[in-house]
């Protein structure tokens, strides 16, 4: 099978992380994740992230960082990523988003991957 690279951006607002609750209708639908999307063949991180970002959130990437922590769930490699934007989100493909806090956002049904992400990374930091 082959894996399907998949980005996640992790955007701070002050001391907030934007979240965002997948469509009841999708994989792992009801559940928060950093917002993000499968990578276009040929495309960098940055180009997914911009379009991704446009598509879900009608924001402006203004920079993405280096991958901060990646991990596999079944088909998907999903890269989590540090993006700066320019604009307000709005809920555009998600039922909802949310800015939270580093606590709160390890009590929120996470995706798998972003909850590994969350335990593993970002609680370390």
């Amino acid at each position: 099978m082959e894996t399907v690279p998949v980005v996640a951006s992790v955007i701070h607002k002050e001391d907030r992380v934007l979240v965002a609750k997948r469509p009841k209708h999708k994989r792992h639908g009801g559940l928060w994740e950093f917002p993000g999307g499968k990578m276009l063949e040929g495309e960098s991180v940055l180009d997914a992230v911009s379009r991704e970002l446009l598509e879900e959130l009608n924001v402006a990437t203004v920079s993405v960082g280096d991958i901060l922590f990646a991990s596999q769930d079944e088909a998907f490699l999903i890269q989590f990523v540090v993006a700066q934007i320019d604009g307000e989100p709005e809920s555009i493909e998600h039922s909802e988003i949310r800015w939270v806090t580093m606590d709160e956002v390890k009590k929120l049904h996470l995706a798998p991957t972003d909850k590994k992400f969350v335990l593993e990374y970002l609680t370390q930091k």
